[in-house]
C-alpha cells in the first residue's frame, strides 16, 4: 500500500540531490486559508507537495541542464530546467495521477493555478509574512505584498511548483508549522518594505543570516531581465553562440 512517507522519500531522493526541497501538505490545509476562487479542486486529504529550489540548484541542476539540452527560445531557461526535473520525478511514479502546477502557470483569466507562497507556508517549508503579521499596521491604504522567508536560506530561494498526487489520500499526514524566523515587528516592517519598495536590490533576502546564498553569477542571472538571459548565457559560454534568442 502506498503511503505519503514512501512517496516523500522517493521524491526527495529524486530532487534533493539536484538542489530542490520537497515538503508535503494536504490540499485541505491549502484550501482552508484561501477564498474558494483559489481552491484546488481535490478532496481535502489529497496529498500534495511544494517544491523549492535552494541556492545550490543553479550548479547542481541548471548548468548541467544547459550542457545537455537544447533550449526552447520562447521559454525561460530556468523554467525549462525545472520542468525537466519535475518530469523525471513524475516518471518515478508511473501508477499515479500527478498534476504539476508551476509557479508561472495561469488560468485563462490570469489567475495563478496555485498560490506558491501559501503552499510553502501550509507545508511548513517557509513562513509567508503578510501585512496581517504586523500589528498595528503602519501602511494605511498602501498595497503591501507578502513574501516567504526560509529558515535556512532567508530569501535566497524560489518556490517552483506544486505536485498534486490526485489519487493518493494522506489523512494521517501531520501538519508542520513554518518557522517564524522574523519574529520582531520592526524586522517584519523592514522585510515587507524592502520587498515591496526595493525588491530589485535583494535586501529583503537578508532578513536573517542565511546558511547559503546565491553566487555572484546566479545573482546576476536572476537580476537580468528574462528577455536578456539567453544572451547572458551565450556570453558565459553556457550555451552555443548560435543558439536562437
Amino acid at each position: 500500500m502506498v503511503t505519503h512517507v514512501g512517496i516523500l522519500e522517493k521524491l526527495r531522493g529524486a530532487l534533493e540531490p539536484r538542489g530542490f526541497e520537497v515538503h508535503p501538505f494536504q490540499v485541505g490545509w491549502y484550501n482552508g486559508v484561501l477564498e474558494p476562487v483559489f481552491h484546488l479542486t481535490y478532496p481535502p486529504d489529497t496529498l500534495a507537495f511544494v517544491v523549492l529550489s535552494a541556492p545550490s540548484m543553479f550548479e547542481k541542476s541548471f548548468k548541467p541542464f544547459l550542457a545537455q539540452h537544447e533550449l526552447q527560445s520562447l521559454r525561460d531557461p530556468i523554467d525549462q530546467c525545472v520542468a525537466h526535473h519535475m518530469t523525471l520525478a513524475k516518471e518515478r511514479f508511473p501508477l499515479h495521477n500527478i498534476e504539476v502546477l508551476y509557479d508561472y502557470e495561469l488560468h485563462p483569466n490570469r489567475r495563478p493555478k496555485a498560490l506558491m507562497q501559501t503552499a510553502a507556508h501550509v507545508s511548513g517549508a517557509a513562513y509567508y509574512y503578510m501585512r496581517k503579521d504586523v500589528e498595528p499596521d503602519p501602511w494605511g491604504k498602501r498595497k503591501m505584498y507578502g513574501v516567504c522567508i526560509h529558515p535556512r536560506f532567508g530569501g535566497w530561494f524560489a518556490i517552483r511548483a506544486v505536485l498534486v498526487f490526485a489519487d493518493v489520500r494522506a489523512a494521517g499526514l501531520e501538519q508542520t508549522l513554518p518557522i517564524d524566523c522574523v519574529p520582531g515587528r520592526e524586522e517584519r516592517i523592514r522585510l515587507l518594505e524592502n520587498f515591496n519598495y526595493n525588491w530589485r536590490d535583494g535586501k529583503y533576502r537578508d532578513a536573517l543570516p542565511a546558511e547559503e546564498k546565491y553566487s555572484t553569477e546566479q545573482t546576476l542571472y536572476f537580476a537580468t531581465p528574462p528577455a536578456e538571459r539567453l544572451k547572458l548565457l551565450k556570453l558565459w559560454g553556457q550555451i552555443p553562440p548560435t543558439a536562437p534568442c
